[in-house]
């Protein structure tokens, strides 16, 4: 159990390491500021809370046995990274707000490092039978 929330906190803290750093050359690059939408706490928590929510998963699926439906598992995150991205890509920022247009650009990537970062370290956390 331990091992596998472990996993989940390092690649969280990964995932939120590599959204910053994202969000950083991204911003400065387009001379974007989203920084009254987009914050360092916002991106440290989602990253964390959806790598604490597959490591939850693995957890359930290790207590109970099934070991084997970890591809499909690992199939549904994807397809739950995909889905979570339409909301940023239909959003309407206010007047106020420079260049809007380029708001999906920064939080859409984003929205596939908790994924990336989870599924890269599985084979580091993996248990081992006896």
């Amino acid at each position: 159990m331990k091992k596998t929330f472990l996993h989940g906190i390092v690649s969280g803290i990964m995932a939120a390491v590599a959204a910053i750093i994202y969000s950083g050359i991204y911003q400065n690059a387009e001379g974007t500021d989203f920084h009254k939408l987009i914050n360092i706490g916002s991106m440290t928590g989602a990253s964390l809370f959806g790598c604490m929510l597959m490591a939850i998963g693995y957890y359930l699926l290790e207590r109970f046995n099934k070991e084997n439906l970890k591809g499909l598992f690992n199939i549904v995150i994807v397809v739950i990274s995909f889905v979570s991205i339409i909301n940023p890509i239909g959003m309407t920022l206010p007047l106020d707000i420079k260049n809007p247009e380029m708001f999906p650009g920064l939080v859409v990537p984003m929205h596939f490092m908790p994924a990336l970062a989870f599924l890269c370290l599985v084979p580091f956390f993996k248990n081992k039978k006896a």
